[in-house]
């Protein structure tokens, strides 16, 4: 069986994300979506928050799990059996990032393959970042988000605000 895991933080779950986890559930027997730490963001939603979000965006995906942890992704890919990392890249400052992080993983256990993905062209510029920020200003977030999130993530994000 083919595992492959997708790490991120989902803080929320965008249809970027989802666009590349539909995509990687075709190409793998079991896909797991790894809602991660990573310490240089600041998360507006708690470690269960990203988890449920995630798990109700991917909800009608069968070969697909969420987990979370905050090990490095490299030791959950081992652990799960996942024989690749599977990556989203938007831009060349993506590419710098996904560079170094694909360097490290590859010396700690060359026998998990990394795997790049860019989102399709409607999703390209879909980041977390701003639809917090649209959100937080109550613009509409609905192209950006999971349709079955959009309320609790607008619910969250307003709350904030307060």
């Amino acid at each position: 069986m083919k595992v492959a895991i997708y790490p991120g933080s989902f803080d929320p779950i965008s249809n970027g994300h989802l666009d590349i986890i539909n995509r990687a559930s075709k190409l793998f027997d079991k896909l797991y979506i790894l809602v991660s730490l990573n310490p240089k963001k600041h998360y507006v939603f708690s470690d269960e928050e990203r988890v449920n979000l995630a798990k109700q965006a991917c909800k009608d995906l069968n070969n697909v799990e969420v987990i979370a942890s905050n090990e490095l992704v490299v030791n959950v890919a081992k652990r799960v059996g996942a024989c690749a990392i599977i990556r989203g890249l938007r831009n060349h400052k993506d590419l710098d990032d996904e560079l170094e992080l694909f360097q490290y993983n590859h010396n700690l256990n060359s026998d998990i393959e990394t795997i790049l993905m860019f989102p399709t062209l409607e999703n390209l510029f879909v980041s977390s970042s701003a639809i917090k920020e649209l959100a937080m200003f109550n613009e509409d977030i609905s192209l950006y988000v999971p349709s079955i999130i959009v309320d609790e993530v607008n619910a969250k994000l307003k709350e904030r605000l307060k």
